[in-house]
């Protein structure tokens, strides 16, 4: 596995925690990312990518609430939340295509989530992706 796949997943898991355990982001670094048997690139990569998600959560839940149409956010899945947040911080401020962070994050959820999870989470980076083209023309 590469540094970027495997610091989105790590990523995704320190997200995840700090969801469901309620506890900052950096108490979750501190106790699992930089524990981690890692390479350092990829920790380093991931702590990186989990703190800028929770920097940013407050645009990126807007954006998840506006694309999952008749879906509450506090009904979305933990798993599928911080899937979603990696996604949408990936698609608004990095140069990683899109087609690749919407693959990514279809495969995280297949590996960590349910069996539908894969394609909610499709629908919803699909629909920001056909907004965005249209916003364009």
């Amino acid at each position: 596995m590469g540094k970027r796949n495997t610091g989105r997943k790590l990523a995704m898991q320190a997200l995840y925690q700090s969801l469901v355990r309620k506890e900052s982001i950096e108490s979750i670094i501190q106790n699992f990312l930089s524990e981690s048997n890692y390479m350092e690139d990829t920790r380093n990569w991931a702590i990186a990518l989990a703190r800028d998600v929770n920097n940013n959560k407050d645009e990126l839940d807007a954006l998840i609430s506006k694309y999952s149409i008749d879906w509450d956010i506090n009904r979305i899945n933990p798993i599928d939340l911080s899937i979603l947040k990696i996604a949408f911080f990936e698609l608004l401020y990095t140069d990683t295509q899109s087609s690749v962070v919407i693959n990514e994050a279809i495969e995280i959820a297949r590996k960590y989530s349910t069996d539908e999870a894969p394609k909610f989470v499709n629908g919803i980076l699909g629909n920001y992706l056909v907004n965005l083209k249209k916003e364009q023309k």
